[in-house]
């Protein structure tokens, strides 16, 4: 079956970790690494890059490596817009879109996003209308493809897809790692764009870089398969293998990275049999890993007192186990958790009336003062 952007291989630049100036006090974008970096990607015949209005210094980096280097015809590029940043009104959600164009110097978008529906941020594109303002720009032919970008349920993915048939593609974070975890479900929201014959970009497949260092046990499977492959080739050329896949986006931030990259993906033409199984020993040797057993159902919210983000806490803690990282522990707890109203585990006061409703039957006290004292 043809699928819009067949014509694109596979790999995209994703441009929301570019390399970093050390040393300035502005954290500056090195501007000289991203061209190297752009050349090397368009040389080995790649040609998909994806900024957005809310990438700090993006648009003008992109602008300066590629746009100003480039024939516009010789490569696409994607942007986003993010109403639900620092917007009071539609007239701002709309700006971003002339801020794009300005920041970029593109001209015009082959990609734009609608940026992160899902939860409490679907309203503010349903209340300003931004789908018509999509439309009407891809109408003056501003933009090429309307689309946006996703993170919740797979329920409310079919939602919007129901209400806005106008969406031509979708962006889901999908990674081998989270393709059953029930707190991002990568199988379920991609299984339901793919049943409204929507194409697929693909985010996080290296799980904002952690499948490129994942747990010792899993980089023993992938090592005895192919010693020499690095981990993140893995997780790039699962995500690659699934079908109806426009392109899979990786965050490159430095020019080695790049041409790991490059080396795994250019001649990439899906994964094998053999390759699939080793996915799978990966995936098994993660679910060893002793996690807290949360489906996020979320029964529990329901009849705290306390308005604890209780699945949000246990997704945090289940990251530091997996990861040993901290700092990303502590974002998924502000994701999960304080963006979402909801109190920290250090709030709990031990009441028991969420265990009497979990159906993993969670010894959900107890794992709080853990979450707690691993977090503080």
């Amino acid at each position: 079956m043809a699928y819009l952007g067949e014509d694109v291989k596979k790999l995209g630049f994703g441009l929301m970790r570019l390399p970093r100036v050390a040393g300035t006090e502005t954290d500056e974008i090195d501007v000289e690494q991203v061209k190297e970096m752009v050349d090397a990607f368009m040389e080995a015949g790649f040609t998909y890059f994806d900024t957005a209005w809310a990438y700090n210094g993006s648009e003008e980096a992109i602008r300066e490596a590629l746009v100003k280097r480039y024939p516009r015809d010789s490569y696409t590029l994607a942007t986003k817009n993010a109403a639900w940043i620092r917007c009071k009104n539609r007239e701002e959600a709309v700006a971003q879109f002339d801020v794009s164009l300005e920041r970029t110097g593109a001209g015009y978008f082959d990609f734009y996003l609608l940026h992160n529906l899902g939860e409490h941020r679907t309203h503010y594109f349903d209340d300003w209308d931004m789908w018509s303002f999509v439309k009407e720009k891809k109408e003056q032919g501003l933009i090429k493809h309307i689309g946006f970008s996703f993170h919740s349920t797979p329920e409310e993915l079919e939602a919007i897809l129901q209400a806005h048939p106008e969406a031509e593609f979708v962006q889901l974070q999908i990674n081998y790692a989270d393709w059953e975890n029930p707190a991002i479900q990568s199988r379920a929201v991609y299984e339901m764009a793919r049943k409204y014959n929507k194409p697929v970009v693909i985010m996080e497949p290296v799980k904002g870089g952690m499948l490129a260092n994942p747990p010792q046990t899993v980089k023993d499977v992938f090592e005895k398969a192919e010693p020499g492959s690095s981990t993140a080739s893995w997780a790039i050329r699962f995500a690659a293998s699934l079908e109806g896949v426009i392109t899979v986006l990786s965050g490159m931030s430095n020019l080695d990275q790049m041409k790991d990259n490059l080396a795994t993906m250019k001649d990439f033409k899906g994964m094998n049999e053999v390759q699939k199984q080793v996915i799978a020993d990966a995936q098994a040797e993660l679910r060893k890993i002793p996690l807290i057993p949360c489906t996020v159902c979320n029964y529990c919210a329901k009849v705290c007192p306390m308005e604890i983000g209780i699945s949000g806490s246990f997704t945090a803690m289940n990251y530091l186990t997996l990861y040993s990282n901290k700092a990303l522990a502590k974002h998924q707890e502000r994701l999960q958790v304080t963006n979402k109203g909801r109190k920290l585990a250090t709030e709990c006061v031990k009441c028991g009336a969420c265990e009497q409703v979990c159906p993993q039957h969670i010894r959900i006290r107890d794992e709080l003062v853990r979450v707690a004292e691993a977090l503080d």
